[in-house]
């Protein structure tokens, strides 16, 4: 694990700066395309995952299908904020965004979760978090989507309405979309994530 260092995809741009995190198995590429089309004058930063399972890059450890290794994921969580702030750091004044799916939506939830003031917005597409977290009174205000599958056997709904029901708790300003399918990403989760991204 490197410390506040990541192999990313960067485009310079005027906008907001905005972070893009893949799923497992997924590359940078693919989610850097994607907010590059949603906002073409952004500054976007897309980092590959440092973790490979099976050749499959990830963001952090796990023992099994939703059993995280909790210990690797607050290591990689710091360092994920680093990275975050570094980048953020040198481009003061500017909103800051960020989205992930899967993988790339659980490592950014607990970013937020441990340092809430890095992100202004943040779509979670398919999180997935198995453990109560604490209050986290900093996420009061908060932009925030997240989005599901009804029949999602990777992110189970109830696992992603419990995290809805405790963003809200918070205080984040939260949207949520539930969909009728399973783990795949939908149209109407793109055009919700678009509106997240570039709505007032």
């Amino acid at each position: 694990m490197t410390d506040a260092f990541y192999d990313a995809l960067v485009q310079d741009g005027d906008g907001p700066l905005v972070f893009a995190f893949h799923g497992t198995g997924g590359r940078a590429r693919q989610v850097f395309d994607l907010a590059r089309e949603i906002l073409p004058g952004a500054a976007v930063v897309a980092p590959e995952g440092d973790v490979s399972e099976h050749g499959a890059q990830r963001f952090f450890r796990r023992t099994g299908e939703g059993v995280y290794d909790m210990a690797d994921l607050t290591a990689r969580t710091a360092a994920m904020a680093r990275f975050v702030a570094d980048r953020k750091a040198a481009m003061p004044g500017r909103s800051v965004m960020g989205f992930g799916y899967s993988n790339g939506a659980n490592i950014l939830a607990s970013v937020m979760l441990s340092h809430p003031g890095l992100f202004d917005r943040a779509g979670l597409l398919h999180p997935l978090i198995p453990w109560q977290p604490d209050a986290q009174p900093g996420l009061a205000g908060r932009r925030i989507l997240v989005t599901g599958g009804a029949h999602d056997p990777i992110c189970p709904l109830p696992r992603t309405n419990a995290l809805i029901t405790y963003l809200k708790a918070q205080g984040a300003a939260v949207q949520d979309l539930v969909h009728p399918g399973g783990h795949e990403l939908r149209q109407e989760e793109l055009v919700a994530l678009q509106s997240l991204l570039t709505g007032p």
